[in-house]
């Protein structure tokens, strides 16, 4: 039987539950467990919180380069590397292409296309205003060197690489370095390395967690450094990007992935309770269900309960909706609004008879699915929009990763004499009200 936690917020007492599941899933680096604090203490000979484990790391690498990386990954992957042996050889990853099978590449060749074509799309163009004497204009090029992770500890992400790359291409980025793991499912796997090179990537790292981070941040003798920093990964890969923040940008601090789901009498028990599971076998992971009909949540919950012991992650799915899965009885559809738009969740499926007339309610979401032929999977793999999307409540601030994010913006100011003219007084006033006489000094010396 499931026992997953119910929330009754119809009465002015509801629960700080929320609150509560995020806390669990904080990535702040000071919360501990026993084990992960007898592992800590084997590789570095002490006690540390997974934030100091972080900050001894990306500081030994910034100091000692490819070395302490290199060191790291034997103590932590158990993988004995070496400066030339860190990156794979185009000859491995060449090989890896030519092996795979027809229809994986055919598969991410249409979704390479449904990504292009989105991103493309949404993708920032150069604007110019004219103004008296002059013009303004916003100009917009491609970052040059982007590093992305890849995750490699549980599974194989050839759809990270597709989400994190393919909108870094559109934007016009020519330099993409990938870190993954040294496992079967990183650096390793055959399918992440078909996809680098169906994508025209050839730089790929055998590195993972804070020292991939790391070594991509600061720069070291066989990885050089980039600019930018994008993708999912681990707490530590969460908390290095957080550290490194500053020597190079990122994309988000990401937490463990996260759904809520509106429902009403038209859901499908069974579409819900799949997927919910979907986002509870990543593990951990928040699953929320959001209702005002207490008997269509129930049934939910009773298709929850004949799925998981068919599913091969079941028992990790359902032992994640007990930690961090909730049923929330709301009293009206307004209601349900409120309590998505409050969480702020990752993802917010909304599965009732006119959902887009619910999304006009909703602020704060990192993507919204609408109906009932809309889950998540199709968000996360093939439709276009990037699955890197803000978790733990982030999505008040922040967006999905797109094209935008790999160019940056300059401004281009032009003006002649009569240009100057026009704005001059406004700028000698405001200049002389803050004390910046040579601010002002340097217009008015232009004028006739």
């Amino acid at each position: 039987m499931l026992n997953i936690r119910w929330v009754d917020c119809r009465s002015e007492q509801s629960t700080n539950l929320f609150a509560q599941l995020r806390e669990k899933l904080s990535f702040r680096g000071d919360i501990t467990t026993p084990e992960s604090q007898e592992r800590t203490v084997k590789i570095f000979g002490e006690a540390l919180t997974p934030f100091q484990v972080v900050e001894r790391i990306c500081r030994d690498v910034r100091n000692r380069g490819i070395q302490a990386a290199i060191e790291y990954t034997k103590k932590i992957d158990g993988v004995e590397l070496t400066p030339s042996t860190v990156r794979v050889s185009s000859d491995v990853i060449k090989a890896a292409h030519e092996k795979a099978e027809k229809p994986f590449l055919e598969c991410i060749r249409r979704i390479r296309t449904n990504i292009e074509e989105f991103q493309r799309a949404i993708l920032h163009h150069d604007v110019r205003i004219e103004r008296p004497g002059g013009y303004l204009a916003e100009r917009y090029l491609p970052l040059k060197r982007v590093g992305v992770c890849v995750p490699g500890g549980a599974a194989a992400y050839p759809s990270t690489v597709l989400m994190t790359v393919v909108p870094a291409l559109v934007a016009g980025v020519q330099q993409i370095a990938i870190i993954a793991p040294p496992t079967r499912f990183g650096a390793f796997n055959p399918d992440i390395l078909a996809t680098c090179a169906e994508l025209g990537v050839s730089e790929v790292y055998s590195l993972g967690g804070a020292q991939g981070v790391a070594a991509l941040a600061y720069g070291t003798e066989a990885t050089p450094k980039v600019d930018k920093i994008v993708g999912p990964g681990n707490l530590f890969v969460a908390l290095a990007k957080k550290y490194v923040y500053g020597d190079v940008d990122i994309d988000s601090i990401a937490g463990p992935s996260e759904v809520a789901i509106i429902v009403d009498e038209t859901a499908n028990p069974k579409y819900t309770a799949l997927d919910l599971i979907a986002q509870s076998e990543h593990s951990p992971g928040v699953s929320v269900l959001i209702g005002w009909n207490v008997e269509v949540l129930r049934r939910v919950i009773t298709a929850l309960e004949e799925c998981l012991g068919t599913l091969d992650r079941g028992l990790l799915a359902k032992r994640c909706l007990e930690d961090f899965g909730a049923v929330v009885v709301v009293k009206d559809e307004d209601q349900a609004c409120q309590v998505a738009d409050d969480l702020a969740v990752e993802h917010l499926q909304i599965a009732t008879h006119d959902p887009e007339k619910l999304a006009q309610k909703i602020h704060h979401a990192g993507a919204v699915f609408l109906g009932h032929y809309t889950p998540v999977a199709l968000g996360d793999y093939a439709a276009g929009p990037s699955h890197v999307l803000p978790t733990g409540g982030t999505a008040r601030f922040a967006s999905a990763l797109s094209a935008n994010d790999f160019v940056r913006a300059t401004s281009i100011l032009y003006f002649d004499q009569s240009g100057l003219e026009n704005l001059a007084e406004d700028v000698a006033l405001l200049a002389t009200r803050e004390g910046l006489t040579a601010h002002r000094e340097s217009v008015t010396v232009r004028r006739p």
